[in-house]
């Protein structure tokens, strides 16, 4: 079955799978320290299988802080795990394949690419949803723009780049809310967004919160109008193969946990958050205070719902996933129709543990 699903995701034009059987990025792995455990949580029943992988959606950055923090402070051994790797990636599309054809136990992907690869052929599901919050936004450097962008309708007229998949449709759809989507002229600016925004190449950019702090980073005054406003969506999620949860529902609720206690313990401690991730890469030292105002927007306004607050850590609405399918069908984004009730699932989400039951009241939100 392995060569099966190795061969199936050449046939649908995935990244080389040698990156995430390659060698490790360096530092990272290992199960961290021991720490110490809480109480209450000794009985737990260990992880069917005991070292995992999880493949990032992309470079280790400030937006990965909690897995971190749960490897660095052992939280992870905690939980009865040997060894948990955590890999770079090369894409949420990638991430979403890896957990598809069995490369990885985890991945952090998003909804758009749980959706896209299902459409594909394979089961990756939902286990728990990070960012809560569409991440997705427009923005201006004003200097360039002209003046403050407060509205979609300064837009008109306008050249408004991004990369293409989800941000590109669902900033299509926020502008045809807006009525201005015929009056701007949409441009692919591929990996080059930000850059080509700064340079006056383009007006206005598509992009998520993490590319208005880099434009921050260059010195630029930045308005943003966030699409989440408009289009209920999510963010990073954590992903597993639906047939590996269903046989390792042990291994999956012992991850989240160890997870969601690490998100609690990076946002009551931002500054060790960051120092375990530049201890497990140390070039992101250079880069630190973007890195550390990029886990700050993410920790205090993109983790936290209504469903967090009500349901608890990683928690999924189906109405979220439902119109999310419907943006994105209604634009021609998958290759077939996908019940997007079965992309996700609440099952693994142990709210015996105060880290997941409790989220919103321990980080202060």
């Amino acid at each position: 079955m392995q060569q099966t699903r190795r061969a199936f995701i050449g046939a649908i034009g995935g990244a080389a799978l040698a990156g995430c059987t390659a060698e490790r990025d360096p530092g990272i792995g290992g199960g961290g320290s021991t720490g110490g455990q809480d109480e209450g949580e000794s009985d737990t029943p260990a992880p069917e299988v005991a070292s995992v992988s999880m493949v990032l959606n992309w470079r280790i950055g400030g937006l990965h802080a909690p897995y971190f923090a749960a490897l660095e402070n052992g939280f992870y051994a905690d939980e009865g795990f040997e060894s948990v790797d955590i890999e770079s990636g090369q894409g949420s599309d990638f991430a979403a394949q890896q957990v598809g054809v069995g490369n990885a136990e985890f991945a952090l992907t998003s909804p758009d690419q749980v959706l896209n690869v299902t459409s594909k052929g394979l089961a990756p599901q939902c286990v728990g949803v990070l960012m809560q919050r569409n991440p997705v936004v427009v923005f201006s450097a004003r200097e360039n723009f002209g003046e403050p962008l407060e509205g979609a309708d300064q837009l008109r007229g306008r050249t408004l780049g991004s990369g293409p998949g989800m941000v590109r449709q669902m900033t299509e759809v926020y502008l045809d809310s807006h009525g201005v989507l015929d009056a701007v002229e949409y441009v692919d600016s591929g990996f080059d967004t930000v850059q080509q925004l700064l340079t006056g190449e383009i007006d206005a950019a598509a992009g998520v919160f993490s590319d208005v702090v880099d434009a921050e980073h260059q010195g630029y005054a930045i308005d943003a109008l966030p699409i989440a406003e408009t289009i209920p969506s999510y963010g990073h999620l954590l992903a597993v193969e639906e047939a590996f949860g269903g046989e390792n529902p042990e291994t999956v609720a012992s991850f989240l946990r160890a997870t969601a206690r690490g998100a609690v313990h990076a946002s009551q401690h931002p500054e060790e958050a960051i120092d375990a991730l530049v201890a497990a890469q140390p070039e992101l030292e250079e880069v630190r205070e973007n890195q550390r105002d990029k886990w700050d927007a993410m920790r205090t306004e993109y983790m936290v719902s209504e469903t967090v607050r009500e349901q608890g850590w990683g928690a999924s609405d189906p109405e979220t996933w439902r119109e999310t399918y419907a943006t994105l069908d209604a634009g021609g984004f998958f290759e077939e129709s996908v019940d997007p009730d079965a992309a996700w699932t609440n099952d693994y989400l142990d709210t015996g543990s105060e880290y997941v039951a409790d989220y919103a009241d321990l980080v202060g939100e």
